[in-house]
This record gives C-alpha cells, structure tokens and sequence, in this order.
C-alpha cells in the first residue's frame, strides 16, 4: 500500500469526525485499509457491467455519474462527486451485481478507497464501517432523490442556478453538455438559459 500523507488522512478523519465519534483504535484500524488512488482527467473508472469493489472518498477532483448510450449525447448525468464526498456505485458495491452505470473523472481526482472485502473486516472489528456504509448509501439516495424532485418541481433555469450554489467554483471544470444533461435539457436550451441570466 503506498504511504498516505497524514493530512490527506486527516481530511477524512474530520469529515467523519463531524458525524460521529470515532475511537484511535478504529481509525487505526480503518485508515490503515485505505489505498491512495490518482486518477487521470476524463477516466472511466468504474464502467458499465462491472461490480463496484470500491467506496472512495475524493480528496480532489471531480467524478460524474452516468449512464452510457451508444450515441455518447444521448447519455445520462445523474450526479457529480467533489471533493470531501464520498463516491461509488454503492447498489452494486452492496448487492455484489454490474453496475448499471460509470463513474467518470473530470478532473484529475484523487481517492482514497476501501475495497469490499477490506471494509467487511471494518465491519467487524470496528463500528466506523457502519458510519461509511451508511454515509455512502445516503448520498447515493439524495444524489438520486434530489436531481428527480428538481425534474419535478424547478425550472430549467432553477435548476441550473441551484445546481452549483455551494460550489460555484467549479462550474467551469463540468462541460455544458453534462451539465445540461443533469438538468434535463438540451445544449441549445442551456446556452439560451445562460444567455438570460449572464
């Protein structure tokens, strides 16, 4: 395993920390079981039909989640990942079935990663694998549940404005194209939408 900067861990370690208290002995433990990954701009590195063998928390970077189509514009964002979140296909991850999905960097991003049968024996030696667990399902969820009630509820230009309200920065790393895919547009509409409100 490569060695880990402690401040890389230590992002990690306050960002559970702000959710639950956790004990040295399980941090040891469960810190000890992270894998530093780097990957590439524009990398697929979860693909469609692959079981997902790893929850990730992103230390930098920006992930999409989506679902390929034979026409690459036809394709369908669901959610992005940024930093300090955590980022899986989290149904396959559990069920141990393909993903129905990819996940896609893009940015240079990088992870720190447990694999599944690593974090089963977090799961029962320690109680912060339950945290993680439970944590990872729950964005999952909300990434889903929120992009449907915004279908549901906002307009096109509501949508685009809320988007990126708590990180406006980076707005300009995420091509229109699955930008506007997210909130159910076409290119065309989305650039009339900027138009308006630029």
């Amino acid at each position: 395993m490569s060695v880990k900067p402690i401040a890389t861990l230590e992002i990690v370690r306050n960002h559970l920390h702000q959710l639950s208290q956790i004990t040295d002995a399980d941090w040891d433990f469960f810190s000890s079981k992270l894998k530093k990954r780097t990957i590439n701009k524009k990398t697929t590195f979860l693909k469609l039909g692959d079981i997902e063998n790893h929850i990730s928390f992103i230390i930098t970077g920006i992930v999409r989640l989506y679902i390929p189509k034979s026409d690459p514009a036809k394709e369908i964002t669901f959610g992005f990942g940024f930093k300090e979140q955590f980022i899986s296909a989290y149904d396959s991850f559990l069920t141990r079935k393909p993903s129905l999905y990819e996940l896609q960097t893009l940015t240079e991003t990088v992870l720190l990663s447990i694999s599944y049968d690593d974090l089963q024996e977090v799961y029962q030696t320690t109680k912060i694998g339950n945290l993680i667990g439970r944590l990872t399902a729950e964005r999952l969820f909300l990434m889903k549940s929120k992009r449907e009630q915004t279908l549901l509820h906002n307009t096109a230009q509501e949508r685009y404005l809320n988007i990126f309200k708590d990180r406006p920065e980076v707005i300009k790393e995420i091509p229109l194209k699955y930008i506007s895919s997210y909130i159910g547009v076409t290119p065309q509409g989305l650039s009339r939408i900027r138009k308006r409100i630029s």
